[in-house]
């Protein structure tokens, strides 16, 4: 309706001079008439020239004082012609945000006394504010003191309204053709397609973006890094349990239960189920016996050890504890050497910075065999990490309840500029691997590290909640290199 009374209109005349005086006398909505201009004017049936207007127009509070009064005189007509009132009777006649307002613009206008008692100090005042909002609602002009007056006071604001001017184009007809976009079987046939005019085909316009799914760098990384654990000979022990017992995550690894780690400001203890089912009965008197008075060469911690401790369930703290149950169960068959490796969440209460967060993904290997060194953990590490595409490593000795001797390791993060510790390891103490059952000459060699630091460093990230979390920009899901790990 708008496209013909436009193309209508420009048959029998030179222009249309304003598109929102043209829409009103044709009762037509100024929007569509805006948006078919644009459309004939891509086309080249008319050529728009814009048009804009500034106007000052009322706010919401303006409106509201153009009907009911400012608030300086809505405040004067409460008060008494004869005598005063109380500041509080006065406040309860009128809204609290008319009050406040008023009370300054009387006071300032010199129409009433405040104090604790108001009255008037004159009898009749004019409500020019509500006189100069109804002049500026009807569309006639006021001084420029009085805009910047109603300005200030932000009861009128700048409207800028947008229409066109429009004149023939080179290609304007008295109705638009409809052009082609495809060449049928049926054009062929009845020959019209001589007479068909083509849409023009656009060479540089860009097809729709195939949407599919991406993977996160932490995944890519965590594809290689059980890649790398294969080709090494490992097998991947099952982690799907969260909630674990304090036994297996701390006892059972020679942790004492007075160690801060069991404190609440460091592990998410549950409520419910609070405490664990079963545990193996005389693998746990054992467990109590080497953590009281030692053995197998040891003294033990020489404490009193509480089982309601042990039946603690918590979100495990590391997947160590899925490597005591996997040695365990190894330990009760003749024994063969093994190679375990995990990669799942862990969650520990601490606070959470560039480097750190409650939760994240934890990695771990170990290898069980007769008579392992520190050398050996120290080859395997190496081997380890430089497939995973990190050579410059450090070892640093380290205390662990559960590994004796223990090393942090550190890499070099070219990012941050710094060494950057991305695991612990160690040699099983004999205190955890004897009670299970292994023979004496069993030696277990272990390392863990977090997913998250190994992929910083290799997608050069600085903080980690950019890389995990509720943070995580998802276009870096979607822009992120293939693969940043490779064999040195």
């Amino acid at each position: 309706m708008a496209e013909e009374a436009i193309l209508g209109y420009l048959e029998h005349n030179e222009q249309i001079a304003d598109s929102g005086v043209f829409a009103a006398e044709r009762q037509l909505d100024h929007n569509d008439v805006v948006n078919v201009i644009k459309s004939l004017h891509g086309f080249r049936y008319v050529d728009a020239q814009n048009i804009k207007r500034e106007t000052w127009v009322l706010t919401d509070e303006g409106r509201k004082y153009a009907a009911e009064g400012s608030p300086e005189f809505q405040l004067f007509m409460a008060v008494p012609q004869e005598g005063s009132i109380s500041k509080d009777e006065l406040q309860k006649k009128l809204d609290p945000a008319v009050f406040k307002i008023g009370c300054s613009q009387a006071g300032k206008n010199r129409w009433v006394e405040m104090g604790k008692q108001v009255s008037r100090k004159v009898q009749n005042v004019e409500d020019k504010v509500r006189v100069l909002l109804l002049h500026v609602q009807e569309g006639h002009e006021i001084k420029q003191e009085d805009i910047n007056s109603l300005k200030a006071r932000k009861l009128i604001v700048l409207q800028t309204w947008k229409g066109y001017s429009v004149t023939k184009g080179p290609n304007y007809a008295p109705q638009r053709k409809k052009v082609a976009t495809d060449l049928t079987r049926e054009n062929l046939q009845r020959g019209d397609w001589k007479e068909l005019e083509f849409k023009e085909y656009n060479f540089n316009a860009k097809g729709q973006p195939a949407e599919g799914g991406h993977l996160h760098p932490l995944l890519k990384v965590r594809k290689q890094l059980k890649d790398i654990f294969l080709q090494l000979g490992f097998e991947e022990m099952p982690t799907n349990n969260y909630v674990e017992s304090s036994f297996w995550n701390f006892d059972a690894l020679f942790q004492p239960q007075q160690h801060p780690a069991r404190d609440s400001h460091d592990t998410f203890f549950l409520q419910e189920p609070s405490t664990t089912r079963e545990l193996p009965e005389d693998y746990v008197e054992r467990v109590k016996r080497v953590h009281e008075v030692g053995g197998y060469g040891s003294r033990g911690y020489g404490y009193d050890w509480k089982r309601e401790e042990a039946n603690k369930n918590l979100l495990r703290t590391h997947t160590t504890a899925v490597s005591s149950r996997m040695l365990k169960a190894l330990a009760e068959k003749p024994f063969a050497p093994k190679r375990y490796f995990s990669i799942d969440r862990v969650f520990r209460n601490e606070a959470v910075d560039r480097t750190h967060l409650a939760e994240f993904h934890q990695i771990e290997g170990l290898i069980c065999d007769r008579g392992l060194t520190l050398g050996d953990l120290i080859g395997v590490l190496k081997d380890f990490f430089t497939r995973l595409g990190m050579s410059q490593l450090r070892f640093k000795p380290a205390y662990n309840p559960y590994t004796e001797p223990s090393m942090e390791i550190f890499s070099y993060h070219e990012g941050l500029g710094k060494w950057v510790e991305i695991g612990n390891s160690g040699m099983f103490r004999p205190e955890m691997l004897l009670p299970m059952g292994f023979p004496e000459d069993v030696r277990v060699v272990a390392w863990g590290l977090s997913l998250e630091r190994p992929t910083m460093i290799l997608y050069g990230f600085n903080n980690i909640r950019d890389l995990f979390g509720h943070k995580v920009d998802l276009g870096l899901i979607k822009e992120n290199p293939i693969c940043r790990l490779g064999l040195e």
